[in-house]
């Protein structure tokens, strides 16, 4: 039986030409998210992709003259991006490397798709579920929950609460993931390791799946009885990553950017799959075609896992009427 990858690598696309295009959404007046979608275009279609890059600048010098032009299957696209930069400049994050190659790689298998008349789905041989998703936010959610009582919730810990606000979240009984961020590092959601911290959240939140903890020392220690519920995001990259943690997982937040190429993203996947590993998709406040994307990946693969892929409109204000509800509708047409 061929791998996932297989059953994609031997798809052909025409390349003609590439064009970039730059997204904005003023978040706050601190913040400004700024992405970039790769349009490949050939044979009167168009594939995309996004560069969910969190830095502005280095969205200014965005390579679009890379030498792509030409019919290649997708396998020989992959290895031919291996021999190219995609960079103009040194990125400002390490990770932003797989950022940008995902947005091309992405790119590339919607064309393929598109050129072949086929869904994502169809091409691996599998078909489309409805969608549960949670609100990631890190405002209160009481407002959410009076226009929606039965939408969930991924959230992230902070510092600064206390066991009042834990006992009032988990009361609500609709938080399903509370992520730690113990593995990100000169960002504004940094989170120190607290064992104290983390013992009132196991405690607090007793079926919650925990996300990116620390797991050295007191830390480790901490997270004892809740190790069945661990789950982890920004340290994986590749399968290869999953073996280097100091636990086996039970539960992955899937990000497809954070692995760079299809094939990556695939392997992990499958050996999941094939480990009893529960997945559930992540986003990385994707404002075009990316969004699209990791909702038609869970939509094959983790349907009904607590998947952070909501439609883009809770990204784009405050809780109002009129927001889309879990599940999303099974993704239909081509492409990617």
């Amino acid at each position: 039986m061929p791998s996932l990858w297989d059953s994609l690598a031997a798809l052909r696309l025409r390349i003609d030409d590439v064009s970039v295009a730059r997204r904005e959404l003023a978040v706050s007046s601190e913040f400004t998210r700024v992405t970039t979608t790769v349009v490949l275009h050939g044979n009167a279609e168009a594939g995309e992709g996004e560069d969910v890059t969190y830095t502005a600048e280095d969205h200014e010098r965005f390579p679009a003259d890379e030498m792509l032009a030409g019919t290649w299957t997708l396998g020989e696209y992959s290895r031919h991006l291996d021999q190219l930069s995609l960079w103009s400049n040194e990125p400002s994050m390490a990770a932003s490397r797989d950022y940008r190659r995902w947005a091309f790689e992405s790119a590339a298998l919607d064309l393929a798709l598109r050129q072949a008349g086929a869904s994502f789905a169809a091409a691996l041989g599998r078909s489309y579920r409805p969608v549960r998703f949670v609100a990631s936010t890190r405002a209160t959610i009481e407002p959410y929950l009076e226009l929606n009582p039965e939408l969930e919730f991924k959230l992230d810990v902070d510092k600064d609460w206390d066991r009042a606000l834990m006992e009032r979240l988990a009361a609500t009984d609709r938080v399903r993931v509370l992520d730690l961020k113990a593995y990100y590092r000169g960002t504004v959601v940094d989170l120190e390791p607290d064992p104290e911290l983390y013992r009132a959240v196991v405690e607090r939140f007793p079926d919650v799946v925990i996300e990116d903890p620390w797991l050295e020392g007191e830390s480790r220690d901490a997270l004892r009885s809740a190790e069945e519920r661990l789950s982890f995001d920004a340290p994986i990259h590749s399968w290869d990553d999953v073996g280097k943690l100091a636990v086996q997982p039970r539960w992955l937040n899937i990000k497809p950017s954070r692995f760079g190429t299809v094939r990556r993203l695939l392997e992990c996947i499958e050996r999941c799959e094939a480990s009893g590993i529960h997945m559930y998709g992540g986003g990385q406040f994707e404002l075009g075609p990316g969004r699209r994307q990791i909702q038609r990946l869970a939509g094959v693969f983790y349907a009904d896992g607590p998947n952070d892929v909501a439609p883009s409109a809770y990204n784009e204000g405050p809780p109002r009427p009129g927001l889309p509800k879990s599940p999303l509708p099974a993704p239909e047409g081509v492409g990617f």
